[in-house]
């Protein structure tokens, strides 16, 4: 009762003389006819689309439209110095790229100094807490920073961008206010724009996701290691609705890049020397160009047998096989690999391709997560551990020499000890040598947030982790001792970490290799030398292993196309012969 009589104030009615209620209706019906009428004289729908249809307009032309009250003259640099730094995965790395090209173009510099920086960009993870944790720890520093700046100089503007923008807008600028601009993934068009709002002293926002975007007319700008290697983004976003991921929500739906600007991008960094790419996807495996009409026909794609999708099956496109295929064609000196793909989208048609092209890696990263059917179920990962199995097997069979990576979680909704073993099982009897594990961290959106419950305790996740990281271990060290005494075709990338005196590089299947840096054969089988450097292939000897890197010799210089030529007549094979493990190279046989 006391909080009806508080509130009761709230509801008393006002009697009005009936001529002062009458007045005001007609004020009203006034002010409405007014708004009608200024509405009938205002633009329609035909005002709006400009007389173009939406797929010829570029989203830089949308923009111009939709902010005209900010002058293109505002969206200039004006030489402003930004630092990037990028967390999480490589699709991140390409995302600073495409970023960095964009205000690139609107007059920006960039900075190797954030002390330098009038703006700091950071690209952001949200796939775990931890990564999110990391971010967070970061803005403290830098608002610090930012808060010690003479005021003589130009203030400095923090942005967030990517999956992190996306899932937390709300608590980083409302709850904490430590950044002037937030950024989603589909968004980097916008940041010129973004930038010149906060430079006025608002905070700018733009997470909207999108349906379309591919950035497929902005060519990134690389700045890969000593420029021999780089990512290239092919698609975007993730239809497969894992339980536990966030990307769905964070990046959005699937869509794939044109194949006619992939191939662009690949000639152009062909044509400075780079030595290899990474095609980029969040479900790599699952691109579907369907950018031309003639592309478009009404088969259905073709899945890895035994699985299964959330969604229903999609039909037409140019699919995986056939981008891997006319990438490859572009230069047979430079090596094709592709991360982060399905298993569901491994078609005999993509596992062929990979043995015969000699260019295109012999190393398949194949996610598991999980060796149980019961915790896969709940994972909703669409397949079961014989059907996983079975995959590998037939890849095995394909591609004999094949090395294979994977994923897992540890401690994930309900997972019981016997399932925690059958993942041990299953990570002994697949045999990986690289492997990336992670105890199980609930994210906000996801199915598992809404139906699971996180029932494992963080000591049991920590335990479990632990006894999977040994068993991961123990079998790559068992994988990688079968290439001792083998002849493996690396791709130098530099001086070790540890000697200045060693070089380093990667096999075809993706293993770091240490060798002492000293000249060899220009050429196997010559008489002159020639010193090694960072973008060479040779071939090296290889002598020791361990379950992280090989060590080794240097041989000669090569080139990938002669490869196969050259590790057979090495190994005192004719070409063409069969070989047997431990004395094949795991790269282009």
């Amino acid at each position: 009762m006391e909080l009806l009589r508080t509130l009761s104030p709230l509801f008393t009615v006002q009697r009005l003389p009936v001529r002062c209620a009458q007045l005001r209706l007609n004020s009203s019906q006034k002010r409405r006819d007014e708004f009608r009428g200024h509405v009938s004289s205002g633009p329609d729908f035909k005002d709006f689309i400009r007389g173009l249809p939406h797929t010829q307009r570029t989203a830089e032309e949308h923009l111009a439209e939709t902010h005209e009250y900010l002058g293109e003259e505002l969206h200039v640099g004006t030489s402003r110095k930004v630092y990037f730094e990028t967390y999480g995965c490589q699709m991140n790395v390409s995302d600073t790229q495409i970023a960095w090209s964009i205000l690139q173009k609107k007059g920006y510099q960039r900075t190797a100094s954030v002390n330098e920086a009038d703006v700091v960009l950071l690209v952001t993870c949200s796939i775990r807490e931890k990564a999110e944790q990391t971010i967070w720890n970061r803005l403290q520093q830098l608002t610090a920073m930012k808060k010690k700046r003479v005021k003589s100089h130009t203030p400095m503007k923090i942005g967030i961008l990517g999956c992190m923008a996306e899932r937390l807008k709300t608590e980083l600028l409302e709850r904490e206010k430590l950044v002037d601009v937030l950024a989603g993934p589909d968004a980097y068009r916008d940041l010129p724009r973004l930038l010149a709002v906060a430079e006025g002293g608002q905070q700018a926002s733009n997470v909207l996701l999108s349906l379309e975007e591919t950035y497929a007319d902005v060519m990134p700008v690389h700045h890969a290691p000593r420029g021999n290697s780089a990512f290239i983004s092919i698609m975007r976003g993730c239809d497969n609705m894992c339980s536990y991921c966030i990307v769905p929500f964070t990046r959005g739906r699937e869509r794939s890049r044109p194949v006619s600007s992939i191939m662009e991008e690949v000639r152009v960094l062909s044509d400075q020397g780079v030595k290899e790419v990474t095609l980029l996807g969040q479900n790599v495996n699952s691109y579907r160009d369907t950018s031309e009409e003639n592309f478009c026909g009404s088969s259905p794609t073709k899945l890895s047998r035994g699985f299964r999708t959330v969604y229903q099956s999609k039909r037409g496109g140019l699919r995986f096989s056939d981008l891997l295929d006319r990438v490859s064609r572009i230069n047979p000196d430079m090596r094709i690999r592709f991360t982060s793909p399905h298993p569901k989208d491994f078609p005999d048609e993509v596992l062929h391709l990979i043995a015969d092209r000699g260019n295109i890696c012999k190393q398949i990263h194949l996610p598991a997560q999980s060796g149980s059917n019961r915790v896969l179920q709940a994972m909703r990962r669409g397949y079961t551990r014989e059907a996983y199995l079975d995959l590998v097997k037939n890849i095995k069979q394909i591609i004999p020499d094949v090395s294979l990576s994977s994923d897992f979680i540890s401690g994930f909704c309900g997972e019981s000890e016997d399932d925690h073993q059958q993942t041990l099982s299953l990570i002994r009897a697949v045999g990986f040598n690289v492997g990336f594990l992670f105890a199980y961290s609930m994210r906000k959106k996801t199915h598992a947030f809404h139906r699971l419950s996180d029932d494992v305790p963080s000591e049991v996740k920590r335990r479990r982790l632990a006894e999977c990281i040994d068993v991961f271990r123990e079998e790559a060290l068992r994988v990688n001792a079968a290439l001792v005494g083998s002849r493996q075709l690396v791709l130098v990338e530099g001086e070790s970490k540890r000697s200045a005196k060693d070089l380093c590089g990667r096999t075809d299947g993706n293993m770091k290799v240490i060798f002492p840096k000293e000249d060899v054969g220009a050429q196997p089988g010559g008489s002159s030398t020639a010193p090694i450097g960072a973008g060479d292939y040779v071939l090296v000897q290889i002598s020791s292993a361990s379950s992280q890197s090989l060590r080794g010799r240097a041989l000669a210089h090569s080139r990938l196309r002669d490869a196969v030529r050259q590790c057979d007549t090495l190994n005192g094979l004719t070409p063409g012969d069969p070989v047997t493990p431990g004395t094949a190279m795991t790269g282009n046989s």
